[in-house]
């Protein structure tokens, strides 16, 4: 058996002598069905050509492959994963503390972080800590926190609504779907019509 391919144990793509179905079903390079034929004969073709057999759907019944150029198939692969992944939006979520003592400035600066981190598509965490006797006075700390959702209006919508673990309320807000959906074009305005002609001077 020849020496495994670090690139192929990486992906778990079988190739060439480590296909061990019985028979395949064979795509050739141009993308044309060669047909069902035992993996040898689909190798021998591979090999006169001076390329790969690589099996591309293992789960077929039969497996199918493709004679290829396997290190190019690797490239592309890799290629369009890194395409993939560059896409993929990562979601953060960003914390905004208040307090209830919070003076109208302090809230003011918090709140417009808030619509900030909204706005570059990041989840927000609004939370409130109470100290000591302040938890006898939990329902400012409601009026804080849904004051603020209340003022982020369609920046954000509410996935967690305001609630209670140990000594701190918070609440959990997601970007809204209207803020990141871009703005429509704006109509063009009507063209003047042209001024008429006066009729020439008989």
């Amino acid at each position: 058996m020849p020496p495994l391919d670090k690139r192929s144990a990486k992906s778990f793509i079988r190739t060439n002598e480590r296909i061990r179905a019985r028979e395949v079903r064979v795509i050739d390079e141009n993308g044309e069905q060669l047909g069902v034929m035992a993996p040898f004969e689909a190798l021998k073709m591979a090999r006169e050509r001076s390329l790969d057999l690589v099996e591309i759907s293992p789960n077929a019944v039969p497996p199918v492959c493709k004679i290829q150029d396997y290190g190019k198939f690797l490239y592309e692969k890799d290629k369009s994963e890194r395409a993939a992944r560059k896409k993929q939006k990562v979601i953060v979520i960003k914390e905004v503390k208040f307090s209830v003592t919070v003076d109208e400035h302090d809230y003011q600066t918090k709140k417009n972080q808030a619509v900030r981190f909204l706005g570059e598509g990041d989840k927000v965490k609004a939370s409130l800590r109470f100290k000591g006797r302040q938890m006898a006075h939990r329902d400012l700390g409601y009026k804080i926190i849904n004051r603020l959702i209340m003022d982020i209006g369609d920046a954000g919508t509410v996935e967690f609504m305001p609630r209670m673990e140990g000594t701190t309320l918070h609440a959990i807000l997601a970007p809204s779907k209207k803020a990141e959906a871009p703005a429509p074009p704006k109509p063009k305005a009507p063209e003047p019509a042209a001024p008429a002609t006066p009729p020439a001077a008989k």
